[in-house]
């Protein structure tokens, strides 16, 4: 298949992903927003810009993870993204003793 990461030309195949990431040690994958797209390839998750290292041989800021995640939905590979974090609700004490003692009833 041919797909085009950080304005090159390339000819993936997903045996050729396969072979090209044998051996090679999945990186963490974190929730960081570096590293929070990853890739399944095999049994194991790699973070989307070290696959697109592997396979480009091009220094991981010349492209997205976006061009990576396309690139590899596109050959049948699983990709993921992790959700963003839903930000916690902070009660101040008087909140939360209000909410205890329930809401005045209207007159």
């Amino acid at each position: 298949m041919r797909c085009v990461i950080a304005r090159f030309p390339f000819e993936l195949t997903k045996n050729g992903v396969l072979e090209s990431m044998k051996g090679v040690k999945p990186e963490p994958v974190t929730a960081e927003p570096v590293t929070a797209e990853s890739v399944i390839i095999g049994r194991r998750h790699y973070p989307a810009k070290q696959v697109g290292q592997v396979i480009t041989r091009q220094d991981r800021r010349d492209f997205s993870t976006g061009e990576v995640l396309r690139a590899m939905a596109r050959l049948g590979f699983t990709c993921r993204t992790l959700p963003e974090a839903i930000p916690t609700r902070i009660e101040s004490p008087l909140q939360r003793a209000s909410a205890m003692l329930g809401t005045p009833l209207a007159a």
